[in-house]
């Protein structure tokens, strides 16, 4: 078993945990699919499903990443990462290939990577200027692991098997089809005679008719046969490598290898956000709480859209909200397509993100950490369930409101939009009401305006229009009561469609 884990600080069992529903809502599907692009290999998915409970846990993620905020110690990582990734490449490899000795020495290759791989790697971290506990207790464990019998073992008999088959000379004598293997006693190297001879002519620009061989990964019956009679000519070095191979066999580390994985959750979203914090995105390390659900976010934006508008990112409009003393839910209503429904995902986001002890897309955040996160959004008619799309949207609250504890977080849009208003509202009341008894934080994003003040624990926050065109959204969501403007009139005024303007254009 690993001795420390550079996510959780003691090694932790995660599992492989299917994908929270919620993601698709949130559009964090979306998201990391895109941070763990490219990097399959590290399984990155199960640690993006494992939120974190505590402040404590979060704090030390927050200091890993600030360690890494170090050019120097991010090159350092990534170089380790890069030789790490050449070492499985090269160990898949020897496990692919069929022949024995082709193997081996693609095995031999592996270890002295590792070898490498970890002994400058430790030499960088003696030398780093590092404050996270996650980055200094690996620093710690490679710092002994390097020095250790197992490790100095290992490198040194990589070397020196490695130094007896680059040691071997031979001769390759065809005739015809008789191939005849000998040991190269001094003669004559033919290719330096078969060079100077032709030398003269190495200066004219002549068209090139060399054809390319392929470079095939396994080799052939001829080359197998050479390779066993240079074994036979060289038994002693030959025996070393097998013995190597045979007393090594699983020589990585699975503290390194952990940590190999374990740091690629980092890499990859630091990757993710780094053109949005070029672009001048602001992203920051949220002040947490598991008590406290006072919030307070400043110049947040959703994640997911700003990777998509990434070339036109000044299209990105972010928001501010807040909870404070008894406030527990945040009611948003205003006009359609003004930045309700970006809203809530955002505010699901930050509070998901946050948990994972990572950057949140804000200026400045202080967060709860959810014990759960629910959604509640519209969802297409499921035939085999054999419920309309209202008795489905109750069943799913339900569940949701059953499930949810005073420490969960449920987010939900336009919910029970498919009956009628009166309905809508009687149901929103009470599920409001119900949420306000759980004491969980929410946000509801509605069009029924009434809505906005049935308890005390709920804030009213609002999408705005350009007051001088209504029609002309702006996609902030302000804090302040409902107004029950929809401003459907301006819209029908803008594109000539109110009756008077209809009456006028019919009579033209």
């Amino acid at each position: 078993m690993p001795v420390m884990s550079v996510l959780f600080g003691r090694p932790e069992a995660v599992g492989d945990p299917p994908e929270p529903s919620f993601f698709s809502d949130l559009n964090l599907d979306q998201v990391f699919v895109e941070v763990t692009a490219g990097r399959e290999q590290y399984r990155l998915a199960p640690f993006f499903r494992t939120p974190l409970h505590t402040p404590a846990a979060v704090e030390y993620r927050h200091e890993v990443l600030r360690d890494l905020e170090d050019q120097g110690t991010l090159t350092a990582v990534e170089t380790f990462a890069k030789r790490m990734l050449a070492v499985r490449d090269e160990l898949a490899r020897a496990r692919r290939l069929r022949y024995r000795y082709q193997k081996e020495v693609w095995f031999l290759s592996a270890a002295r990577g590792y070898c490498t791989a970890v002994g400058e790697f430790a030499a960088v971290l003696a030398r780093a200027d590092l404050v996270s506990r996650g980055l200094t207790g690996f620093r710690d464990f490679v710092t002994g692991y390097v020095v250790s019998a197992s490790f100095t073992a290992l490198a040194g008999d990589a070397a020196n098997v490695d130094k007896g088959l680059d040691g071997l000379a031979y001769c390759v004598n065809v005739r015809g089809p008789r191939v005849t293997v000998t040991r190269y006693e001094g003669e004559a190297d033919f290719s330096a005679d078969v060079a100077a001879t032709f030398a003269k002519f190495a200066d004219e620009s002549v068209e090139d008719y060399r054809g390319t061989l392929r470079n095939w990964p396994e080799m052939d019956h001829v080359e197998e046969w050479i390779a066993d009679r240079v074994a036979r000519l060289f038994p002693a070095e030959f025996a070393a490598l097998d013995d190597f191979c045979a007393r090594h066999d699983g020589f990585e580390d699975e503290t390194v290898t952990t940590f190999d994985r374990e740091v690629q959750f980092y890499l990859a979203y630091l990757d993710f956000i780094r053109p949005l914090k070029d672009a001048r995105l602001e992203f920051c390390y949220p002040q947490v709480s598991a008590d406290d659900k006072k919030t307070d976010v400043a110049g947040a934006f959703d994640l997911a859209l700003a990777a998509k508008l990434a070339p036109r990112i000044s299209d990105v409009v972010s928001n501010d909200f807040r909870l404070t003393d008894q406030e527990r839910i945040i009611v948003v209503t205003g006009p359609n397509h003004g930045g309700k429904t970006t809203f809530a995902r955002m505010a699901g986001q930050l509070h998901y993100l946050a948990s994972l002890g990572l950057p949140v897309p804000a200026s400045r955040a202080r967060l709860f950490l959810p014990d759960q996160v629910f959604t509640h959004f519209e969802r297409e008619e499921d035939l085999a369930t054999l419920r309309g799309k209202l008795a489905d949207e109750l069943v799913r609250i339900h569940d949701a409101l059953a499930s949810a504890t005073g420490s969960s977080l449920l987010v939900m849009n336009e919910s029970f939009a498919s009956t009628t208003l009166r309905d809508a509202t009687f149901i929103g009341e009470r599920v409001l009401a119900r949420m306000t008894e759980l004491g969980l934080l929410g946000v509801y994003v509605t069009f029924v305006d009434e809505l906005a003040s049935t308890t005390a624990a709920c804030v009213s926050m609002v999408g705005t229009v350009n007051p001088d065109d209504p029609a002309e959204r702006t996609y902030k969501i302000v804090r302040k009561p409902a107004d029950g403007l929809a401003y459907a009139t301006a819209i029908a005024r803008k594109y000539w469609l109110t009756y008077p303007q209809l009456k006028e254009r019919l009579a033209s």
